[in-house]
């Protein structure tokens, strides 16, 4: 039996607030996060993700408190990301009601940390954030970037993902940062090609602006699709996206 493509609204929060712009730029607020878990939990979502998007930018945790909250209100499986340092950050979370935690700039400044959580955790917590954009100076053309695209890296993400995976990332959270918020699509070259490179689950991310576009990424090898603002906003519902998969002939969670 083929497994079920995976649909993820993700709550990016800062202040204590949902918010969502185009490459991380001219946020708006599109609501409180508790809330709006509890009414993706109740349409149909198969996870949520919380991401404080500000917190490594600030150079603190994850408001503890918000996930919480949210942990309460959901009965599917929640992700958080933002400033997870450590493997007490993930066993702080772990014990605030999280399911899994993702990790993108402390594993870039130190990879042995994913050895670390996989180990004393188990690699099916860690979701590997990887933010990433086209650029001509890597073998694969596309470069990890940290603190929401703000800052480059120089690191091929191919060979990332790979090195992540390896260390024991259960699946990589793959976000084109060229194409976020803009709802022209996802990258599907870029998805192809970490599909191609591992066996973990992998994520799709940023781009999303219609029911098609969760088509095509699950047609270019997503295991989950992952969308924030067309979820927030009303352009799309979860409904609607399983349907476009289910006759596509995808398999979904109804």
């Amino acid at each position: 039996m083929a497994v079920a493509i995976r649909i993820i609204p993700c709550l990016d929060v800062r202040d204590g607030r949902v918010v969502k712009g185009v490459n991380f730029t001219n946020l708006r607020d599109a609501g409180d996060p508790v809330e709006l878990a509890r009414l993706y939990d109740g349409a149909g979502a198969d996870e949520i993700t919380f991401l404080d998007i500000s917190a490594s930018l600030e150079g603190r945790g994850t408001t503890r408190e918000v996930v919480r909250k949210t942990a309460g209100e959901v009965f599917v499986p929640l992700t958080v990301g933002g400033g997870v340092r450590s493997v007490s950050d993930v066993d702080e979370l772990l014990a605030c009601g999280a399911d899994k935690v993702g990790i993108n700039t402390a594993a870039l400044e130190r990879p042995e940390l994913l050895n670390e959580i996989a180990d004393r955790f188990g690699s099916q917590v860690i979701t590997l954030s990887v933010d990433a954009r086209a650029c001509e100076d890597t073998d694969s053309g596309y470069e990890v970037t940290t603190h929401g695209g703000k800052r480059g890296t120089g690191i091929d993400a191919l060979a990332w993902a790979i090195e992540a995976t390896g260390r024991g990332a259960g699946e990589i959270l793959l976000n084109s940062m060229d194409a976020d918020g803009t709802k022209a699509g996802f990258d599907l070259p870029m998805l192809r090609a970490v599909r191609e490179a591992v066996s973990v689950p992998v994520i799709a991310s940023g781009g999303a602006g219609c029911a098609a576009d969760f088509v095509a990424a699950a047609q270019a090898g997503a295991d989950a699709i992952l969308a924030a603002s067309i979820f927030h906003f009303g352009d799309v519902t979860i409904a609607e996206t399983k349907e476009a998969l289910a006759e596509a002939g995808f398999e979904v969670r109804r």
